[in-house]
């Protein structure tokens, strides 16, 4: 970017941050923005009005009505998209992957029962974690927050990146149930495909008993199942495709087998993963399966993802895929908008890439409200600086539910506390000092001068003469031999490029 595109953005964003954040109450009208709404055409000069936490209109010909709070973008120059929604990732359920404390995906323990189909992560999650600004300042708005681990990890639940409590946060709780058909999921079945594929048809077949015979159950009337109770109610939405069920799989042959398996127990499917996915598009079209794709993934890093190709996405899009787009873990969501740029740098239509980190994602995991600017939806959307697919764009405003939420997160406020290291406090106020530590306001200046401790030797000589009747301040003589106790002074090392040097 020129020097004079990013002065211009400066201006710009200033311009924005400078007026009052609205909350969910506040009439807002953005005018002279290029609307990108989701399941559509660009719309050039245009306005969006939010009322009430909702848009109310959206369009060339709508007019900001009186009393609004307007925010006017000079030159058509800022971009308005609906707010991201990320899928498939424990946000706000885990904030340090190798601290276990901070982990709630997951059970800790190694050999944890891998069916936790009743493992919600509504119940573990934190809008207060320091991964959700963060995310927030990458253009998302919603997220799926999925638990991991298992060959049943549990239920994933639909988040706004807005509220202070999980009630305020959380809009659908156990939205979809999730199977682990990967190598991680694999590896806690045994380890092997057959005895992953028979777990998992074992837990379906007792959870279908357990939905036909519920009052049998209660009374001891069937034979024993090896599925929990809580585990057998939370499978029943899924049996019943009231929720979907997305199954993270890497192979084009296992693709093949989780489809008829989905045919087989009626279940709505969503396959992760689908490293070879193209392998199969054909097929996955047919059944018209959403998949869940990470764009940069091309590399065989497992057996399983061997097939692994950049323009995955682009070539099951291009056979009629349904397409979402996804990173590879909570503390990358930011790069979503990253991860959509570079499928579309290897064929992806922009518009399609779009619509995959926004309007499908909010359709199968949601009710349609989110992931699109129309009249009546909810008032999820970004205002950016530029094409939110080029890095060098940023997020000018973004309102969750119709509040404009503040620009930060921890990670800008690191950088704003250090940016200038002439300011920075030193040490720690209100701790004692400690003797020999000196004064606090030596650590802005010069360190004090060490004292120096007194050689005994001289004070010996000092205070008279020594045995053999030198006087005090004497040298030896020159060829006397220096004493134990007067070490030989060490010759200097030759300089750098004299001889002898090694």
């Amino acid at each position: 970017m020129s020097r004079r595109l990013r002065v211009a953005a400066s201006l710009l964003g200033a311009t924005l941050l400078a007026a009052a954040p609205a909350s969910a109450q506040d009439v807002v009208a953005l005018t002279g923005i290029t609307l990108h709404p989701g399941d559509g055409d660009p719309v050039e000069n245009a306005t969006v009005v939010i009322r009430d936490g909702r848009i109310v209109a959206a369009g060339a010909d709508v007019r900001a009505p009186a009393g609004a709070s307007v925010v006017t973008v000079p030159n058509g120059a800022g971009v308005v998209t609906p707010g991201l929604v990320a899928v498939g990732a424990p946000l706000g359920l885990r904030e340090i992957d190798l601290e276990e404390a901070t982990r709630d995906d997951a059970p800790e323990e190694e050999d944890a029962d891998p069916i936790r189909a009743a493992f919600s992560a509504a119940d573990g999650y934190d809008p207060a974690s320091t991964l959700v600004r963060v995310a927030r300042l990458g253009g998302l708005t919603s997220a799926l927050v999925t638990p991991t681990g298992g060959l049943v990890p549990g239920t994933s639940a639909l988040v706004d990146l807005g509220g202070e409590t999980p009630a305020q946060a959380i809009v659908a709780r156990d939205v979809a149930l999730h199977v682990d058909l990967h190598d991680g999921g694999v590896d806690a079945a045994g380890g092997a495909m057959p005895m992953a594929l028979t777990r998992l048809r074992e837990v379906l077949e007792d959870a279908r008993l357990y939905g036909r015979q519920r009052a049998a159950y209660d009374r001891r009337g069937v034979r024993e199942l090896a599925v929990s109770r809580l585990d057998l109610e939370r499978l029943q939405p899924a049996l019943r495709g009231e929720i979907p069920v997305v199954v993270r799989v890497g192979r084009a042959a296992d693709i093949l087998r989780v489809l008829e398996l989905g045919e087989e127990y009626g279940l709505d499917l969503v396959l992760a993963g689908v490293e070879e996915g193209w392998r199969v598009r054909e097929r996955l079209a047919e059944a018209e399966v959403p998949v869940i794709v990470q764009p940069l993934t091309n590399l065989p890093r497992t057996f399983t993802t061997r097939g692994s190709r950049y323009d995955n996405a682009t070539l099951l899009a291009d056979a009629g895929v349904p397409l979402i787009l996804a990173t590879s873990g909570a503390h990358d969501l930011r790069n979503l908008r990253q991860e959509a740029g570079n499928a579309v740098r290897f064929g992806l239509d922009p518009a399609a890439a779009l619509r995959a980190i926004t309007v499908t994602p909010a359709s199968v995991f949601g009710d349609g409200s989110r992931g699109v600017i129309a009249p009546g939806k909810i008032a999820n959307l970004v205002l950016w600086s530029g094409d939110p697919f080029e890095l060098s764009s940023r997020p000018l405003r973004i309102f969750v539910r119709g509040v404009d939420v503040p620009l930060r997160s921890r990670q800008t406020a690191l950088f704003q506390r250090y940016r200038d290291l002439e300011n920075v406090r030193r040490g720690f106020p209100g701790r004692e000092i400690l003797p020999g530590e000196g004064d606090p306001g030596e650590l802005e200046g010069e360190a004090p001068e060490a004292e120096v401790a007194p050689d005994p030797a001289a004070r010996e000589e000092a205070a008279g003469e020594g045995s053999d009747g030198e006087a005090p301040g004497d040298a030896p003589p020159a060829d006397e031999a220096p004493t134990e106790a007067e070490p030989a002074e060490a010759e200097p090392a030759p300089e750098s490029g004299e001889e002898g040097a090694s």
